[in-house]
């Protein structure tokens, strides 16, 4: 998810709220006048000009809270409230049930169909999870269309667990014809897991709205910990817990029966129908002025008009294209290990171990972020991470004949950790920006705007990273007799067809060029440069940003 955490995008971290309002972000001087019935600022507005809407006192008070770079008044941490304590189990549990849709999508179903299709077809399947990328398409209907008598976010959430319910029902039905040859039913895998990802999708964006009322005001920064934790436990379930469990050879070293594809969906075809009954039962907190909405027409332009923004393309720019420094690691890496002979259960088992790690790291950067400039943390660690992502160019190419040694799979397990943590920091810090900076008057569409930005920038390079890797690769296939060469029969042996027919022939795959060291070199230098030039400067400007400058004249 980057791991998950960037090919995830998480919304929703919330902010204080009032009696009369619940905002996502915490409430500077300037837009309590706006509560009070002055506008907010017009597009593109500097601090200076918010500045203009304050007396002499309240402007005292604005510069005294300009402290932590945002233009708030810091905040002391209240205890967790029992209310505060369910509002953040209900988070975790609709978090949960969305990560694991993304776990089979992202993680499961590549590996799996890694022995059957191309890194080209690959690329193709990889397109189902782009939903979660675009979701900001259709996120002002989620934001602007409900029935009150059901609740605001109540009426997306319930409709959008039951549909998926009844699609990992059909999926569970129909998986053992489509696994017999997948290769043919490529274009069919594709549809029903992009419906999978599309509807997890909708149900993130009215979550992420309605985190706004379940937790306090001081301890809303919680919310993006739950999501952490939530979407992570999600999606290592469906990914190593059940690539583990579904190994026939974890199976007979422990003696426990062998974990199905269609089993585990229909488990949670079970679990997303128990949930919503329990939803009908659960009352969601009324909030007079964020639930009246806005127009979906006054929603959409108000999302152009913060794209229109110098700062808030500045930020897009930066988060687009700063992942590309190790988006050939998060794509390709893996499944390169896979193919040096890395069993999928002992991937498995590495991914399993870090699991607790991550949820733990996710807890205590969630501190770490809550201070004055969240996208510190973000920003220091993509120079371990861009090391990280040469590091596991290393290992694959000096990767060892199986079986695998356990001191090398230490490492393996090590390295792992190392890099998710590395994930979780830059995960968990861009997601407390985005809270603080997000305009409440919107809903979750604004932060669904700006997770839109990191969406985007972990999943557009998948599709040619992995494309790639098969258009620079050069591998041939080499027919011997009696230990005497006799020649190639093959143009290429990088697809399935290629390998195959090699196969059929007694051949061999020889590999010239492996296209991926070619990409992952390329992706790590552009990352190197990117960085240094554009994200890092970028970065510490819009952090020094009062929170009034991101907001538009409604």
């Amino acid at each position: 998810m980057e791991t998950l955490g960037d090919t995830l995008s998480i919304s929703s971290a919330l902010s204080p709220r009032t009696p009369r309002f619940s905002p996502r972000t915490p409430r500077s001087i300037p837009y309590r006048k706006f509560e009070a019935g002055l506008d907010g600022l017009d597009e593109g507005d500097e601090e200076g000009d918010g500045m203009t809407l304050l007396g002499e006192e309240e402007r005292s008070e604005y510069s005294q809270g300009l402290e932590d770079g945002f233009g708030t008044i810091n905040r002391p941490q209240a205890p967790l409230s029992a209310e505060d304590k369910r509002g953040m189990a209900l988070l975790c549990i609709l978090y949960l049930i969305q990560g694991v849709p993304l776990g089979l999508a992202l993680g499961s179903m590549p590996f799996i169909l890694q022995s059957h299709l191309s890194y080209s077809q690959l690329a193709t399947f990889a397109l189902s999870g782009y939903p979660y990328s675009l979701k900001l398409l259709w996120s002002p209907i989620v934001d602007s269309v409900f029935v009150s008598r059901i609740g605001r976010r109540k009426s997306w959430v319930i409709p959008m667990q039951l549909v998926n319910g009844t699609l990992m029902l059909y999926i569970s039905y129909n998986i053992q014809h489509l696994m017999d040859d997948p290769s043919k039913h490529v274009t069919h895998l594709i549809n029903v897991f992009t419906a999978l990802v599309f509807f997890s999708a909708t149900q993130d964006i009215a979550v992420d709205g309605w985190a706004l009322t379940l937790l306090s005001p001081e301890n809303l920064s919680y919310a993006s910990t739950c999501q952490t934790i939530g979407l992570n436990t999600g999606y290592f379930t469906s990914y190593t817990v059940f690539l583990a469990l579904n190994s026939e050879a974890i199976a007979e070293r422990w003696g426990v029966p062998r974990l199905t594809l269609a089993a585990y969906l229909k488990f949670w075809c079970i679990v997303s129908y128990a949930v919503s009954v329990w939803l009908i039962f659960k009352k969601e907190r009324k909030d007079p002025v964020s639930d009246s909405g806005l127009p979906i027409k006054e929603v959409y332009r108000q999302i152009w008009a913060i794209c229109k923004m110098r700062h808030v393309q500045a930020l897009m720019i930066m988060f687009v294209f700063g992942k590309i420094g190790f988006a050939a690691n998060d794509a390709a890496t893996s499944l390169k290990m896979v193919e040096r002979g890395l069993k999928r259960e002992d991937l498995a088992v590495a991914v399993l171990i870090n699991f607790p790690f991550q949820i733990i790291g996710g807890w205590l950067v969630g501190s770490w972020s809550r201070g004055a400039y969240p996208l510190r943390p973000w920003l220091y660690t993509f120079w371990p991470r861009i090391g990280f992502a040469f590091t596991a160019m290393l290992i694959v190419y000096r990767f060892p004949s199986p079986p695998v040694t356990p001191g090398f799979f230490v490492f393996l397990v090590v390295h792992t950790v190392l890099t998710s943590f590395t994930s979780t920091i830059q995960f968990v810090g861009s997601s407390a920006f985005f809270t603080r900076i997000s305009d409440p008057v919107i809903g979750g569409t604004y932060m669904t705007l700006l997770n839109t930005f990191s969406n985007i920038g972990t999943m557009w390079p998948k599709w040619f990273v992995l494309k790639s890797v098969d258009l620079f690769t050069i591998a041939t296939c080499q027919i011997t007799d009696d230990s005497t060469y006799i020649g190639e029969v093959a143009t290429e042996c990088s697809t399935q067809r290629g390998k195959k027919l090699c196969a059929d022939m007694a051949g061999v795959c020889l590999v010239t060029r492996d296209g991926y060291y070619l990409v992952s070199t390329l992706c790590m230098v552009f990352g190197v440069l990117f960085l240094a030039l554009y994200t890092a400067p970028t970065a510490w400007r819009l952090q020094a940003l009062s929170t009034e400058s991101w907001r538009v004249k409604l």
